[in-house]
């Protein structure tokens, strides 16, 4: 655990993630994001798009309503089946999970040696219940969303009807997401509020296993192309007493955590259970005409379902590297470069004008390729180190004798090499770097 605990002192000190209310005492498991963790979020969002939106088949984007109708949650199920089993402690009435990996005990000072004593275990329901209007009463109920998929079925017939897109093709969406966690912890991990990244795939049945193995592989191969290291990755089926209600089929893509394996990601068979439960609460004809077959079918779905929030620790930790040089130890963020957050890192070695001009004009020509800062803070050492530490893959330094060659020079974060460039070549050099 040396790892997490190493991680989560740079995240918090290093401007990646911030105690939410911190001021107010902070309010538990809820996170803000700093500049950098914005920036790394951001990145792993766009890496996301980009291979869902560039897959060998269609795939759309849509973003949806974070409260719907209740109706939805009826439909869906989420209103009677998303709980989970919550036992109380009697003496102290402090709530868990009863599948919780979070050890329980008693705060009561006079319970001290005694043996445990919880109530029987009750179903909890996960989602955040709100009112919409000005009066708090029955009938105006509504929920934030515990998924976003939702949001993508009951929009099937305007996609349809928008894109005019033929069978097989996939929907895909990014946003926060709401559930009522009875334990959460371990930092970003699991949270009450938090980001999704989900993929609805809409196929014929007689398909559904060719593409599930499909998005099974793609999604695998993704985490690895963020340099996550194949050791840490694993894929788990689901046995059937793990299954959702919904689900023909899961597996899961996990994360070799500190703690253990926890989930980065479920691929589920849906089968067509969403739109036909939708369907039939509506009232709307969420079918599909199969022109090769001349008939109406309702379509399979394969769901993707990632983290981004927990996508975002696992690239954190994996990067995460302590090197010792002679009495020094450099901590390092290893990112994958076109995740970090600050790519490029502008150097001026003095705070003098000339120096802090030919920096400004050289971050001026990177700013529109590249995520760039000009750091003048400490001195040249300290500034290396520190742009290690969030994961700065490249540092341009500019020094006096910059202004006579028209030269700087650039560092590599991973092997500390320094190669001087001429600054008309910087741009030409730093593509070169980055493909």
């Amino acid at each position: 655990m040396s790892d997490f605990e190493s991680v989560v002192n740079l995240a918090t000190n290093r401007g990646f993630v911030f105690n939410a209310s911190s001021i107010y005492g902070g309010l538990r498991s809820s996170y803000d994001y700093g500049p950098l963790g914005t920036l790394l979020k951001k990145h792993i969002a766009d890496s996301w798009w980009k291979s869902s939106i560039k897959s060998k088949v269609n795939v759309y984007p849509i973003d949806t309503a974070v409260i719907q109708s209740t109706d939805v949650w009826k439909a869906s199920g989420h209103l009677s089946e998303f709980s989970d089993p919550l036992i109380e402690c009697n003496y102290c009435h402090k709530r868990y999970r009863e599948d919780s990996s979070e050890e329980v005990f008693c705060e009561t000072e006079d319970c001290k040696g005694k043996e445990p004593n919880f109530s029987s275990a009750k179903e909890f329901n996960l989602m955040f219940q709100t009112y919409m209007g000005p009066v708090k009463e029955e009938g105006n109920e509504v929920y934030l969303r515990p998924e976003t998929a939702q949001g993508i079925y009951i929009n099937f017939s305007n996609i349809l009807r928008t894109t005019r897109s033929k069978i097989p093709f996939g929907v895909a969406n990014i946003g926060k997401s709401f559930r009522n966690e009875i334990t959460p912890g371990q930092f970003i991990f699991r949270t009450r509020e938090f980001e999704q990244m989900e993929l609805q795939f809409f196929c014929r049945e007689e398909e559904e296993e060719e593409w599930f193995d499909y998005w099974v592989n793609e999604r695998f191969n993704w985490y690895l192309s963020l340099g996550i290291k194949k050791e840490n990755l694993r894929l788990r089926e689901h046995d059937n007493k793990e299954l959702a209600h919904y689900a023909k089929r899961t597996t899961d893509i996990e994360y070799l955590y500190p703690w253990g394996w926890g989930e980065l990601e479920g691929i589920a068979n849906r089968g067509s259970f969403d739109l036909k439960a939708h369907s039939e609460s509506s009232g709307e004809d969420l079918s599909y005409f199969d022109e090769e077959t001349e008939s109406k079918i309702t379509p399979s779905v394969i769901e993707p379902a990632g983290g981004l929030t927990r996508t975002f620790f696992a690239v954190m930790l994996d990067s995460y590297e302590e090197e010792q040089i002679d009495d020094d130890t450099r901590v390092v963020l290893k990112l994958d470069k076109r995740l970090a957050p600050i790519q490029v890192a502008v150097l001026p070695l003095s705070k003098k004008d000339p120096l802090i001009e030919v920096a400004e004009e050289i971050n001026e020509s990177l700013i529109s390729t590249y995520s760039t800062e000009i750091d003048l803070t400490q001195s040249i050492g300290k500034r290396y180190r520190r742009q290690d530490e969030i994961g700065t893959p490249y540092c341009v330094t500019v020094d006096f004798e910059s202004l006579e060659d028209k030269m700087v020079t650039i560092r590599d974060r991973d092997t500390m090499d320094q190669e001087r460039v001429l600054i008309s070549e910087l741009r030409e050099v730093l593509e070169r770097k980055f493909n």
